[in-house]
């Protein structure tokens, strides 16, 4: 039977978007496709086994999935010779595959706006890493996946060559989030202050997820929200000491809280009990956040730009991220207008229904089936 590789290195220790994914393609993929094999490249610390299939087997690659050994030597890190289609999950292609390679672009933000990725003097090195992995995948790739239309048209308009070999698989919702109750008890231990309602905001802590923006917009509308404070759920770095100054000088030190990235359980009931997701990126492949907030009945304000609007369609709240006065009177209107909040939960929950992780799993096996 035709064996094909999934690159599953981003499962491991700590929470992502791309981790998700990839998830997905685990869960979903090779008990629909009894006829094919499975091999699954393995982070050292994930769960093992990855999957239960009888047409799974896996390489513990001790290297990361973003590392040189990736980029350029894992041939000879991993044994692939019996590989006949390779799926790089996660925007950049390894060099020397002897197979066709699907590769998943997710975004080409480190190609058009690196930036909005790393501002760091000493990240130089990093953006080189990424734009020369994803320029290979974009030349040599044999099929592009990658999860928005508006990723699509981004890929295609930097590089109209591979416009042919560009396919769209939107990203999905697991059912386990659903509005889930959170006691008082598990809001207090996270160090939220009992009885007061919270404005989330999700995400790495990266230039592109304009956290800082998303202070500056909450700081417009706290002396009319006394009952409301802003909730910070990142996956935190050294320069985020930036952000927590920022919020010492907009004077919103005391209504501000700072959460470690945590796990699907508990991001559920957090934005369950959330009055509304802040999510004023400048730009998104996706968005996952927003697409877990309407499943869970959270109102959404979020970026009217690159696939934000794609994800939540009506079901959200939407304004140009720069403009914080527009973000914040939208924020304003979730937060005080008990119509508007009814009207977008109602049509989170109706527009996340339709978009699951299956369906996406679903077009990725059609997509190795047609490169087969």
């Amino acid at each position: 039977m035709p064996l094909i590789c999934i690159d599953c290195r981003y499962i491991g220790p700590r929470p992502s978007g791309i981790a998700k994914v990839v998830q997905a393609l685990v869960d979903f993929i090779p008990s629909a496709a009894p006829d094919l094999d499975f091999l699954l490249l393995r982070h050292p610390r994930a769960p093992r086994p990855l999957s239960h299939g009888g047409n799974v087997s896996e390489i513990e690659v001790n290297a990361s999935a973003n590392s040189p050994t990736t980029m350029w030597w894992l041939p000879w890190a991993a044994n692939l010779s019996k590989v006949d289609l390779f799926h790089a999950t996660y925007n950049i292609m390894p060099r020397g595959l002897a197979m066709p390679c699907l590769t998943t672009i997710h975004d080409i933000m480190w190609l058009t706006a690196p930036e909005w990725c790393n501002t760091r003097w000493s990240g130089a090195a990093e953006r080189w890493f990424y734009q020369h992995g994803i320029k290979r995948a974009l030349k040599r790739s044999a099929a592009i996946g990658t999860v928005s239309e508006a990723s699509r048209r981004a890929i295609i308009d930097y590089a109209p060559a591979a416009a042919d070999r560009v396919h769209v698989a939107q990203l999905g919702v697991s059912a386990d989030y659903r509005p889930t109750a959170a006691s008082t008890e598990f809001l207090t231990g996270l160090g939220l202050p009992a009885g007061k309602r919270f404005v989330l905001t999700v995400g790495q802590y990266v230039p592109y997820k304009n956290h800082e923006g998303a202070a500056r917009i909450f700081a417009r509308i706290a002396d009319a929200h006394q009952d409301c404070d802003l909730v910070f759920v990142q996956r935190m770095s050294r320069r985020s000491a930036r952000l927590r100054s920022l919020v010492a000088a907009l004077g919103i030190a005391n209504r501000v809280h700072f959460l470690p990235a945590t796990g699907d359980a508990e991001l559920t009931a957090l934005l369950s009990a959330a009055a509304a997701l802040l999510h004023p990126s400048f730009c998104e492949g996706f968005g996952l956040p927003l697409l877990e907030a309407m499943a869970c009945g959270c109102p959404v304000v979020t970026g009217a730009r690159s696939a934000m609007a794609e994800v939540v369609g009506d079901a959200g709240l939407l304004a140009q991220p720069d403009d914080l006065d527009a973000m914040a009177s939208a924020l304003h209107s979730v937060l005080s207008n008990t119509k508007v909040r009814a009207d977008l939960i109602r049509k989170g929950f109706l527009r996340a229904s339709g978009m699951r992780w299956e369906n996406f799993a679903r077009a990725n096996l059609d997509l190795y089936r047609k490169l087969l």
